[in-house]
């Protein structure tokens, strides 16, 4: 798929990981709607961005709000052929503590955001690019999720962070598969420690200590070079059912 023929949907697109796709989507001659709760980031980005961007105030996991993203989308671009699942949440807690066990709201947020948030975008993005022509590939549509290295490597109290980003790992294949008869393909990436807007509430010692675990390159990584990948599997049709680490060799410790 060519990015000047993109027209795409970006969950959490006003920010961090998100925002950095919809900015190079658009950089490169495409279009992107920004999918987000945050009305004031995502007003900003899409005026600074002007007739290629349209901003949706959009919770994932609401059926009629990722609906509605779709189609005003989809009206304003004339059809989505892409969607980017980068919305999400972290979240913290040790299955048993001094304070007796966790907190299941905290694990079952993680997983409705995560995980449920993420499949219903997939299945309505899926549905609406079904309609769509196929280009000279029999494509019609690429899907681009988002786990992270603790679907592989989750850490001390991060079960339920972890289940969620496995979750999206485990459904990347059976999703393709499903998909594959309409010419939609789907992949996801996990992306290692990035700087995104999360890290900077960290001190420079705390994220000097996480760059320095990464094997190689030392630092963290750039919301810039997630984009780079996600453009590259929309390029890339050979690229489907597919988990791809970005993560610089990090293999996360226990904590």
């Amino acid at each position: 798929m060519k990015i000047t023929d993109v027209a795409a949907i970006v969950t959490g697109g006003a920010s961090g990981l998100g925002e950095a796709v919809v900015r190079a989507i658009i950089s490169r001659g495409g279009r992107a709607a920004i999918l987000d709760l945050d009305d004031g980031k995502g007003n900003k980005l899409a005026n600074e961005l002007g007739g290629a961007a349209l901003y949706c105030k959009t919770d994932v996991s609401s059926e009629s709000d990722v609906t509605a993203a779709v189609e005003a989308a989809a009206s304003k671009f004339g059809s989505i052929n892409a969607a980017v699942n980068s919305a999400g949440i972290a979240t913290a807690g040790r299955t048993i503590s001094k304070k007796g066990p966790a907190d299941l709201k905290l694990f079952e947020l993680a997983i409705t955001v995560n995980l449920i948030g993420t499949f219903n975008v997939i299945r309505l993005a899926a549905m609406k690019m079904s309609e769509n022509s196929p280009n000279s590939e029999g494509e019609r549509g690429v899907i681009v999720n988002t786990a992270s290295v603790a679907a592989f490597d989750g850490q001390i109290g991060q079960a339920g962070y972890a289940a969620s980003k496995s979750g999206v790992v485990g459904m990347t294949l059976p999703i393709a598969r499903d998909l594959s008869s309409y010419g939609i393909r789907n992949v996801t990436i996990a992306p290692g420690i990035f700087d995104t807007p999360m890290m900077a509430s960290f001190t420079d010692e705390v994220r000097a200590s996480l760059a320095q675990s990464v094997p190689f390159p030392q630092r963290l990584g750039r919301p810039e070079e997630f984009a780079a990948m996600v453009l590259h599997v929309m390029e890339n049709s050979m690229l489907n059912g597919e988990t791809i680490r970005l993560d610089g060799a990090l293999r996360m410790a226990p904590k």
